[in-house]
């Protein structure tokens, strides 16, 4: 779920999918690739893609599927135009504030992912309970790596007054801790680490 907009701005606050840079290329190449193999062995009939920002994944999720996929994130005018380009007709985006009760019944979805998310929620447990209610199957999520990520931003001279910390990251998780967290609602299946990220499949059902 992309920050309000009195926090940082919605959605990336650097488009790492739209990158030109070589090396952020690279990167996101791996993030994708490694995603995807979870995604795969998944293979949902049915998306919810909570957080979804400006709907990157979730058009190309719809895509392949061939199934009902749902994107949800905070009500803003940029995801909204963004929105709008991705049309199709198995594809629904909605407005929602997701720290509250999401409007979907118990286990509505075979798959949910929240994909860069959870470091952004104030209560991080009480969100992924609710997502573990909504899914049937599987919770696909991922996060990034730390301390590996403040790191980086240190390394590169970003937000050194805030330690390398990224604005409106409230979380942080190495990967171990991650995989503890997760285990409170399922069975972690699959572990990806494709730098500075760690993404899991998660059994629920």
């Amino acid at each position: 779920m992309c920050p309000a907009a009195d926090d940082v701005p919605v959605g990336n606050t650097f488009d790492k999918y739209g990158s030109s840079n070589p090396f952020v290329r690279l990167l996101m190449a791996r993030f994708e690739r490694n995603l995807d193999d979870l995604f795969d062995r998944a293979a949902p009939r049915s998306v919810l893609d909570f957080g979804c920002g400006e709907g990157v994944l979730t058009e190309r999720w719809a895509a392949t599927v061939g199934g009902r996929v749902v994107g949800v994130d905070l009500e803003h005018p940029t995801l909204a135009a963004e929105w709008a380009k991705r049309q199709r007709s198995d594809l629904e985006f909605r407005a929602l504030d997701g720290r509250s009760a999401l409007p979907f019944g118990d286990a509505e979805f075979e798959l949910v992912a929240a994909i860069e998310v959870l470091e952004h929620i104030p209560d991080p447990r009480a969100t992924l309970a609710e997502l573990r209610r909504t899914a049937a199957r599987w919770l696909l999520v991922s996060v990034p790596r730390e301390p590996l990520w403040r790191t980086l931003n240190l390394a590169r001279g970003a937000y050194l007054r805030e330690l390398g910390n990224t604005p409106g990251h409230l979380n942080h998780w190495s990967q171990r801790e991650l995989v503890r967290l997760l285990s409170t609602v399922g069975r972690v299946e699959q572990v990806r680490a494709p730098f500075p990220w760690t993404q899991a499949l998660v059994a629920v059902g």
